[in-house]
């Protein structure tokens, strides 16, 4: 191999791994500020498994990655990136009390339900096609009630929330 071309082949390699650096340092920024509106995040670790001919889909686990470089396996690797909860009354919002946590179900229920959102992270808040059948399906089938995408806004530092539903209208 020539000199050239391995020079490219590096600077595309120091690329690839910055880009990811920054994509992992938004994710964990775009989770703390979720927390912090009173959301219960986690990551996803399932995807859907979606025939596009016969449009039928299906849930399943997210394979893991292995990356031999690294001698690492890569878990997480969902679609979307997170799972976000927390609790729905008519009044709005709000953590259940820390004196609740013994009581049944159903009488936790009588607070008010749960709204489950799905989160996908993306710097520029562009979804492929894959990604956009898969959102319509996890929508669809009352996967989540709703899915956002996080991007970065125009300020440093901000972060826009957009709802896929109102972005891509089917």
């Amino acid at each position: 191999m020539n000199k050239k071309r391995e020079k490219e082949i590096s600077e595309k390699s120091l690329r690839g791994k910055k880009s990811r650096a920054a994509g992992q340092r938004f994710e964990v920024k775009v989770r703390e500020n979720l927390e912090k509106l009173g959301w219960v995040v986690s990551k996803w670790m399932n995807t859907v498994d979606y025939d596009r001919e016969g449009k039928i889909g299906k849930l399943v686990p997210a394979k893991r990655k292995y990356n031999p470089f690294m001698k690492a396996m890569t878990i997480g690797t969902g679609f979307p990136d997170f799972i976000c909860f927390r609790r729905r009354t008519t009044s709005g919002f709000f953590p259940v009390p820390a004196n609740q946590q013994e009581i049944e179900f159903e009488t936790r229920n009588s607070y008010g339900d749960y709204e489950v959102i799905g989160l996908e992270v993306k710097s520029n808040g562009y979804l492929d096609k894959a990604e956009r059948d898969m959102c319509f399906w996890l929508i669809t089938n009352k996967i989540f009630s709703r899915i956002l995408i996080a991007k970065k806004g125009e300020k440093r530092g901000e972060i826009d929330y957009i709802d896929f539903e109102k972005k891509y209208e089917k």
